[in-house]
C-alpha cells in the first residue's frame, strides 16, 4: 500500500487519544527543532572564528582600531 492510502484510512481512534496523539507529535516536533537550532547556533559559531574576515579584524586591532564600513543589505 501507498503512502497516500494509509493515511486515508481511519483506525477508530477515539478522538481523545488522536488529540492526545497529535499533541504529543508536536511537542516532539518542538523539541527537535530546539535541538536543531543549537546545533546551528554551535556549528556557525565555531565557524566564524575560521572565517578570514575575523582573521583580518583580529589582525587589523591588533595594530590599532577597526574602521568598518556598513555592510550591504542582500537583495533577492
Amino acid at each position: 500500500q501507498t503512502t497516500a492510502c494509509l493515511s486515508q484510512v481511519r483506525q477508530n481512534f477515539h478522538q481523545d487519544c488522536e488529540a492526545a496523539n497529535r499533541g504529543q507529535i508536536n511537542l516532539e516536533l518542538d523539541a527537535s527543532y530546539v535541538y536543531a537550532l543549537l546545533n546551528f547556533a554551535r556549528f556557525f559559531s565555531g565557524q566564524s572564528y575560521e572565517e578570514h574576515a575575523e582573521k583580518l579584524m583580529k589582525l587589523q586591532s591588533q595594530r590599532g582600531r577597526i574602521f568598518l564600513q556598513d555592510v550591504r543589505k542582500l537583495t533577492l
